[in-house]
Protein backbone atom coordinates (compact mmCIF):
# COMPACT_ATOMS: atom_id res chain seq x y z
CA UNK A 1 0.00 0.00 0.00
CA UNK A 2 1.34 3.24 -1.01
CA UNK A 3 1.97 5.44 2.00
CA UNK A 4 -0.47 8.99 1.65
CA UNK A 5 1.90 11.46 0.00
CA UNK A 6 2.59 14.29 2.64
CA UNK A 7 5.38 16.46 3.87
CA UNK A 8 3.39 15.98 7.30
CA UNK A 9 5.82 14.41 10.16
CA UNK A 10 3.83 15.17 12.75
CA UNK A 11 4.62 12.69 15.65
CA UNK A 12 8.06 11.97 14.33
CA UNK A 13 10.86 12.07 16.35
CA UNK A 14 14.46 13.02 14.36
CA UNK A 15 17.67 13.37 15.46
CA UNK A 16 19.87 15.72 13.63
CA UNK A 17 23.71 15.77 14.31
CA UNK A 18 25.45 18.98 14.28
CA UNK A 19 22.67 21.33 14.12
CA UNK A 20 23.58 23.94 15.94
CA UNK A 21 24.31 25.81 12.55
CA UNK A 22 24.85 26.08 8.96
CA UNK A 23 23.06 23.18 6.87
CA UNK A 24 22.19 21.55 10.36
CA UNK A 25 20.28 24.19 11.90
CA UNK A 26 18.23 24.55 8.41
CA UNK A 27 17.23 20.54 8.59
CA UNK A 28 16.15 21.58 12.30
CA UNK A 29 14.21 24.41 11.08
CA UNK A 30 12.78 22.42 7.82
CA UNK A 31 12.05 19.06 10.11
CA UNK A 32 10.39 20.90 13.07
CA UNK A 33 8.13 23.08 11.17
CA UNK A 34 6.57 19.97 9.47
CA UNK A 35 6.00 18.58 12.82
CA UNK A 36 8.57 16.88 13.97
CA UNK A 37 10.21 16.61 17.46
CA UNK A 38 14.01 17.97 17.27
CA UNK A 39 17.05 16.01 18.73
CA UNK A 40 19.68 19.22 18.38
CA UNK A 41 23.14 17.70 19.04
CA UNK A 42 25.98 20.10 18.79
CA UNK A 43 29.72 19.52 20.20
CA UNK A 44 31.42 23.26 20.23
CA UNK A 45 28.26 25.74 19.27
CA UNK A 46 26.70 25.96 22.46
CA UNK A 47 25.75 29.40 21.81
CA UNK A 48 24.26 28.75 18.58
CA UNK A 49 22.30 25.46 19.87
CA UNK A 50 20.76 27.46 22.50
CA UNK A 51 19.70 29.87 20.09
CA UNK A 52 17.96 27.78 18.00
CA UNK A 53 16.43 26.22 21.00
CA UNK A 54 14.50 28.92 22.04
CA UNK A 55 13.95 29.74 17.94
CA UNK A 56 12.36 26.41 17.93
CA UNK A 57 10.61 27.03 20.77
CA UNK A 58 9.24 30.24 19.93
CA UNK A 59 7.66 28.39 16.90
CA UNK A 60 6.16 25.88 18.99
CA UNK A 61 8.03 23.61 17.65
CA UNK A 62 9.62 20.36 20.60
CA UNK A 63 12.99 20.36 20.54
CA UNK A 64 15.90 18.57 22.83
CA UNK A 65 19.75 19.77 23.28
CA UNK A 66 22.00 16.87 23.32
CA UNK A 67 26.16 18.09 23.35
CA UNK A 68 28.25 15.04 22.62
CA UNK A 69 31.68 14.38 20.53
CA UNK A 70 30.15 11.96 18.42
CA UNK A 71 33.18 10.61 17.92
CA UNK A 72 33.47 9.00 21.06
CA UNK A 73 31.18 5.92 21.46
CA UNK A 74 30.07 6.68 25.07
CA UNK A 75 28.82 10.03 24.02
CA UNK A 76 27.47 8.99 20.55
CA UNK A 77 25.36 6.07 22.08
CA UNK A 78 24.03 8.16 25.04
CA UNK A 79 22.95 11.03 22.68
CA UNK A 80 20.84 8.15 21.01
CA UNK A 81 19.77 6.39 24.41
CA UNK A 82 18.95 10.20 26.18
CA UNK A 83 16.71 10.87 22.83
CA UNK A 84 14.96 7.68 22.49
CA UNK A 85 14.42 7.91 26.84
CA UNK A 86 12.77 11.31 26.39
CA UNK A 87 10.61 10.66 23.57
CA UNK A 88 9.95 7.17 23.34
CA UNK A 89 10.90 6.84 19.88
CA UNK A 90 13.14 7.45 17.35
CA UNK A 91 11.87 7.65 13.61
CA UNK A 92 14.64 10.18 11.59
CA UNK A 93 18.53 10.41 11.88
CA UNK A 94 20.23 12.99 10.05
CA UNK A 95 24.25 12.32 9.59
CA UNK A 96 25.25 16.17 9.24
CA UNK A 97 27.92 16.49 11.77
CA UNK A 98 31.22 17.01 10.14
CA UNK A 99 33.43 19.70 8.93
CA UNK A 100 36.99 20.39 6.93
CA UNK A 101 39.79 20.17 9.35
CA UNK A 102 42.34 22.42 6.91
CA UNK A 103 42.95 22.65 3.30
CA UNK A 104 45.95 21.04 2.43
CA UNK A 105 47.34 18.46 -0.81
CA UNK A 106 47.44 14.98 0.08
CA UNK A 107 51.30 14.79 0.94
CA UNK A 108 51.68 17.87 3.13
CA UNK A 109 48.33 16.42 5.17
CA UNK A 110 49.65 15.43 8.68
CA UNK A 111 48.03 11.58 10.00
CA UNK A 112 46.73 13.45 12.57
CA UNK A 113 44.36 16.30 10.49
CA UNK A 114 43.83 12.64 8.14
CA UNK A 115 42.32 10.77 11.38
CA UNK A 116 40.43 13.33 12.73
CA UNK A 117 39.05 14.50 9.28
CA UNK A 118 37.72 10.24 8.90
CA UNK A 119 36.36 10.72 13.09
CA UNK A 120 34.15 13.17 12.57
CA UNK A 121 32.99 13.04 8.96
CA UNK A 122 32.35 8.79 8.80
CA UNK A 123 33.44 7.36 12.51
CA UNK A 124 30.58 9.52 13.77
CA UNK A 125 27.98 8.98 11.36
CA UNK A 126 28.66 4.95 11.86
CA UNK A 127 28.52 5.08 15.57
CA UNK A 128 25.75 7.06 15.98
CA UNK A 129 23.79 5.22 13.15
CA UNK A 130 24.55 2.07 15.20
CA UNK A 131 23.26 2.90 17.81
CA UNK A 132 19.65 4.04 16.26
CA UNK A 133 19.15 1.52 14.04
CA UNK A 134 17.08 -1.25 16.77
CA UNK A 135 14.98 2.06 17.39
CA UNK A 136 14.48 3.45 13.88
CA UNK A 137 13.52 -0.19 12.80
CA UNK A 138 11.27 -0.28 15.80
CA UNK A 139 9.03 2.33 13.56
CA UNK A 140 8.74 -0.06 10.43
CA UNK A 141 9.54 3.56 8.38
CA UNK A 142 12.42 4.74 9.98
CA UNK A 143 14.65 7.25 7.96
CA UNK A 144 18.20 7.88 7.32
CA UNK A 145 19.73 10.93 6.20
CA UNK A 146 23.33 11.27 5.28
CA UNK A 147 24.86 15.09 4.36
CA UNK A 148 27.41 14.07 1.66
CA UNK A 149 29.74 16.98 -0.24
CA UNK A 150 30.49 17.86 -3.83
CA UNK A 151 34.06 16.85 -2.98
CA UNK A 152 33.20 13.44 -3.50
CA UNK A 153 32.93 14.09 -7.28
CA UNK A 154 35.14 16.53 -7.40
CA UNK A 155 38.16 14.60 -5.30
CA UNK A 156 38.53 17.22 -2.67
CA UNK A 157 39.51 20.67 -4.90
CA UNK A 158 41.83 23.02 -3.10
CA UNK A 159 43.60 20.78 -0.65
CA UNK A 160 40.24 19.26 0.38
CA UNK A 161 41.21 15.66 -0.02
CA UNK A 162 41.08 14.58 3.34
CA UNK A 163 37.60 15.96 3.25
CA UNK A 164 36.46 14.10 0.30
CA UNK A 165 37.97 11.03 0.98
CA UNK A 166 35.48 10.08 4.00
CA UNK A 167 32.57 11.68 2.65
CA UNK A 168 33.08 9.31 0.01
CA UNK A 169 33.06 6.89 2.22
CA UNK A 170 29.64 8.24 3.77
CA UNK A 171 28.40 7.52 0.46
CA UNK A 172 29.23 4.31 0.10
CA UNK A 173 27.51 3.65 3.53
CA UNK A 174 24.44 4.97 2.16
CA UNK A 175 24.32 1.96 0.28
CA UNK A 176 25.19 -0.57 2.55
CA UNK A 177 22.45 1.00 4.72
CA UNK A 178 20.17 0.66 1.84
CA UNK A 179 20.59 -2.55 1.47
CA UNK A 180 20.58 -4.15 5.25
CA UNK A 181 18.30 -2.03 6.86
CA UNK A 182 15.03 -2.16 3.84
CA UNK A 183 12.17 -2.45 4.32
CA UNK A 184 11.90 -0.81 7.35
CA UNK A 185 14.30 1.75 7.26
CA UNK A 186 15.62 3.83 3.66
CA UNK A 187 18.42 5.46 3.84
CA UNK A 188 19.30 8.08 1.40
CA UNK A 189 21.86 11.06 0.67
CA UNK A 190 22.35 14.32 -0.48
CA UNK A 191 25.36 15.87 -2.64
CA UNK A 192 25.12 19.66 -1.52
CA UNK A 193 27.58 22.07 -3.93
CA UNK A 194 28.87 25.36 -2.62
CA UNK A 195 26.57 25.97 0.50
CA UNK A 196 26.45 29.92 1.60
CA UNK A 197 27.18 29.34 5.17
CA UNK A 198 29.78 29.32 8.07
CA UNK A 199 31.98 26.54 6.63
CA UNK A 200 33.00 28.35 3.19
CA UNK A 201 33.45 31.68 5.38
CA UNK A 202 35.88 29.56 6.96
CA UNK A 203 37.73 27.50 4.60
CA UNK A 204 37.51 29.44 1.49
CA UNK A 205 37.95 33.00 -0.06
CA UNK A 206 35.50 35.28 -1.01
CA UNK A 207 37.27 34.94 -4.30
CA UNK A 208 37.15 31.16 -4.50
CA UNK A 209 33.18 31.56 -3.77
CA UNK A 210 33.17 34.13 -6.36
CA UNK A 211 34.29 31.17 -8.99
CA UNK A 212 31.87 28.78 -7.57
CA UNK A 213 29.21 31.21 -8.38
CA UNK A 214 30.50 31.08 -11.98
CA UNK A 215 30.84 27.65 -12.50
CA UNK A 216 27.07 27.69 -11.50
CA UNK A 217 24.25 27.09 -14.38
CA UNK A 218 22.39 28.40 -12.31
CA UNK A 219 24.61 31.17 -10.96
CA UNK A 220 24.72 31.33 -7.57
CA UNK A 221 25.85 29.29 -4.46
CA UNK A 222 23.60 26.97 -2.70
CA UNK A 223 21.57 27.88 0.74
CA UNK A 224 21.27 26.27 3.50
CA UNK A 225 17.72 25.91 3.27
CA UNK A 226 17.65 24.29 -0.07
CA UNK A 227 19.50 21.61 1.31
CA UNK A 228 17.10 21.21 4.42
CA UNK A 229 14.17 21.23 2.06
CA UNK A 230 15.40 17.99 0.31
CA UNK A 231 16.63 16.27 3.25
CA UNK A 232 12.40 17.32 4.25
CA UNK A 233 11.29 15.02 1.24
CA UNK A 234 13.53 12.19 2.06
CA UNK A 235 12.45 11.76 5.23
CA UNK A 236 8.65 11.87 4.36
CA UNK A 237 6.25 10.09 2.49
CA UNK A 238 6.87 11.67 -0.25
CA UNK A 239 9.90 9.76 -1.18
CA UNK A 240 8.01 6.46 -0.15
CA UNK A 241 10.11 4.59 -2.73
CA UNK A 242 13.51 6.31 -3.02
CA UNK A 243 16.18 4.03 -0.92
CA UNK A 244 19.84 4.78 -1.51
CA UNK A 245 19.43 7.65 -3.85
CA UNK A 246 22.10 10.78 -3.79
CA UNK A 247 20.57 14.06 -4.23
CA UNK A 248 22.72 16.10 -6.10
CA UNK A 249 22.04 19.89 -4.65
CA UNK A 250 24.50 21.92 -6.56
CA UNK A 251 22.84 24.15 -8.92
CA UNK A 252 23.88 21.47 -12.19
CA UNK A 253 27.97 22.87 -10.97
CA UNK A 254 29.51 19.48 -12.45
CA UNK A 255 27.20 17.31 -13.90
CA UNK A 256 27.61 13.19 -13.96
Amino acid sequence: MIPEQTLDLTGKVALISGAAVGIGRACALALGQAGAFIGLNYHSSKEAAESLYAELAAKNIKALLLPADLTDEAQANAVVDKMVAETGRLDILVNNSGGLVKRAKIEETTLANWQKSLDINLTSAFLVTKRAIPHLRATGSGRIVNLLSLSVQTGGANGAGAYAAPKGGLMVFTHTLAKELAPEIRTNSVMPGTVETQHHEIHSTPEMLENYRKQTPLGRNTMAEEVASSVLFLVSDMSSHINGALIDISGGRFLR
